[in-house]
């Protein structure tokens, strides 16, 4: 019998773009050794279309994301909490059960990114590779 998977909770603060990122390459590249979700302390409400234009052209599938709060998840216990934006890191998370180990991943925010289609593109595949590396980084 296979142990269960890891579960792990992504952490930002709008929930619309790294987070998301970061749960789809968590499900993809888990191997099912690993299970995601991802929330926000203040979602945004939308998922940026950016985020999963960016993990379809590297192949990976996005699942079906929305913006959510980490309150949903609250009374749910996880393995690892991972925050990924600094605002998100500095704020009061709420205590989930199990004591979670957590790590922080400084991210920069690729919807901030401004210029041209190309310009933006680039800092969202920036992003991308970014926590790609973290998470097979984890995975080792």
């Amino acid at each position: 019998m296979k142990p269960a998977p890891h579960k792990v909770l992504v952490v930002c603060t709008g929930n619309s773009c790294r987070s998301v990122m970061a749960e789809a390459l968590i499900n993809n590249l888990g191997h099912d050794r690993y299970r995601a979700w991802s929330a926000g302390s203040v979602p945004a409400g939308y998922v940026h279309p950016k985020s999963i234009e960016t993990l379809q052209r590297h192949g990976l599938d996005p699942g079906r994301p929305r913006s959510k709060s980490w309150d949903e998840y609250a009374a749910q216990s996880f393995d690892l909490v991972i925050t990924v934006c600094d605002q998100a890191a500095g704020e009061t998370c709420p205590l989930f059960p199990g004591s979670p180990k957590k790590l922080h991943w400084s991210t920069p925010d690729p919807a901030k990114a401004t210029g041209s289609d190309s310009e933006i593109d680039a800092a969202f595949d920036k992003v991308f590779f970014v926590l790609k590396n973290r998470v097979e980084e984890l995975m080792k």
